[in-house]
């Protein structure tokens, strides 16, 4: 069947490269079907700590659909689920789940795309503010982030480097009943992706001057009728925390003036013009709007404030790498995480708890520890299983104020929900906060049944 599909794909289309996909197919029902266990006897496949005899069953399926398409002088590309089992002799892989299926590729000598669902997949919003958007499957991915994309990380040598042949970008149009849709989610992502295939690695990027030249580029946009996404016309605002307080600049293109008020009312022409960065020090209801030449803009974001807000703090053990963002400060910047997951406010941990240390001022009373988590598990984000709190006043013995563990969920639900620990009044300095992830994933979730699953978190609050 796979023989007679190939040969007959490779005499309609002459392309060197043929990709067979190869990825979303759970093993679980590989596990219980006998004939796909009797080929693994008569393989004499035998599962091991790397992979399971399902997935070398699936190395070998594609192996041989790479045999079929080599006959032929085509080459292979495949998602990067065809790493798991081991990858065919001249595969390339498209990394899709994020940058480690392009590096482990790359390290094996095997050409690799990058395309990588928190930078490169258009069909995520492009904006955290989705209620007046059109419908999208969910993430974020705005212009600034696929800009901010480095397709050559650091984890290959400039020779392994090599191995990257560029970046792609998916817009899946499941939700999209027009192209009107599929152009407004396309630009002016498009031309930020662009740029980071046309960049000289070695020189460093700017997002600003990049700005103006889309300004140009959106004349030709209009000029051509296209329906393009006007969000880099909105108001953009930078809340950079600092140890005591928050720094937010905001700007806007073609110097529009912006107004803001710190009450929580909606802007007015009347309301204090921006002309310098504002320094919150306190529970504050920032609102900022625009009156430019693409129409209002608006910006909104209630900061609050507790004993951990913009306190130092470190990871124990740190996030992985596609959710990492700006780091640890972003579970204590007075941000609390919206509905989006992928907004840049919520931390992911996976195969790793999340375990932080907080320093408080010296001898800081403090009976109450808090955390919100996005939970959706659908998306492999799960609830967390454990959560303790420990204090001390010379950062070396750690006491326990309090600690509890919570049951796996037993169906799908999604929501954003608040976990928190009381206990009697204690005088710390250094605060030890430990969140536990879900190792395995539930039965009752086919096709992601024990594999990892995601721990989504934000804003640890102290009082």
């Amino acid at each position: 069947f796979i023989k007679n599909i190939l040969e007959e794909v490779t005499e309609i289309f002459p392309s060197q490269y043929i990709h067979i996909g190869g990825d979303e197919c759970p093993k679980v029902s590989w596990k219980k079907c006998p004939k796909c266990q009797a080929k693994i006897k008569e393989l004499g496949i035998k599962g091991d700590d790397k992979h399971s005899a399902e997935e070398y069953l699936q190395s070998h399926i594609i192996t041989y659909a790479e045999q079929v398409l080599a006959s032929k002088n085509r080459r292979i590309i495949g998602w990067d689920e065809i790493l798991e089992g081991g990858l065919a002799p001249n595969a390339t892989v498209m990394s899709w789940r994020g940058i480690s299926g392009a590096i482990e590729a790359a390290k094996s000598n095997h050409d690799a795309i990058m395309t990588p669902m928190s930078f490169c997949y258009f069909d995520f919003y492009q904006t955290d503010k989705v209620d007046t958007e059109p419908l999208a499957i969910g993430g974020y991915v705005p212009v600034e982030r696929v800009y901010s994309f480095n397709p050559y990380p650091d984890a290959l040598t400039p020779e392994q480097q090599k191995h990257i042949l560029g970046v792609q970008a998916n817009i899946w149009t499941e939700y999209m009943k027009t192209f009107k849709h599929v152009e407004y989610m396309a630009l002016p992502r498009y031309a930020a992706l662009a740029e980071v295939q046309w960049h000289n690695p070695k020189d460093a990027k700017n997002y600003s001057a990049f700005l103006q030249r889309l300004l140009r580029l959106i004349n030709i946009y209009q000029l051509e009728g296209y329906n393009y996404a006007k969000h880099i016309f909105n108001v953009r605002a930078e809340a950079k925390p600092e140890v005591g307080d928050i720094k937010v600049t905001f700007s806007c293109l073609e110097n529009t003036p912006i107004y803001y008020t710190t009450d929580g009312t909606e802007p007015t022409k009347n309301a204090t013009i921006y002309t310098q960065p504002l320094k919150i020090t306190k529970t504050t209801d920032l609102k900022a709007k625009a009156f430019g030449s693409e129409g209002e803009s608006s910006w909104g974001q209630k900061f609050i404030f507790n004993k951990a807000t913009v306190r130092p703090i470190t990871f124990l053990s740190k996030p992985t790498h596609n959710y990492t963002f700006n780091g640890a400060i972003t579970l204590v910047d007075g941000q609390r995480g919206n509905k989006n997951s992928r907004s840049g406010q919520w931390l992911g941990f996976s195969e790793a708890p999340c375990e932080v240390v907080i320093t408080l001022p010296e001898n800081t009373p403090i009976k109450e520890v808090s955390f919100k988590s996005f939970i959706d598990t659908g998306d492999w984000i799960y609830p967390p299983t454990h959560f303790e709190v420990q204090g001390s006043t010379d950062g070396k013995n750690y006491e326990t104020l309090a600690k509890e563990d919570y049951q796996l969920p037993t169906k799908h639900f999604r929501e954003i929900k608040d976990y928190k620990l009381s206990f009697k009044e204690k005088k710390v300095t250094y605060l030890k906060v430990k969140i536990n992830e879900v190792n395995k994933i539930p039965a009752f979730h086919n096709g992601a049944a024990g594999k990892p699953g995601f721990l989504f978190i934000d804003e640890i609050e102290v009082n």
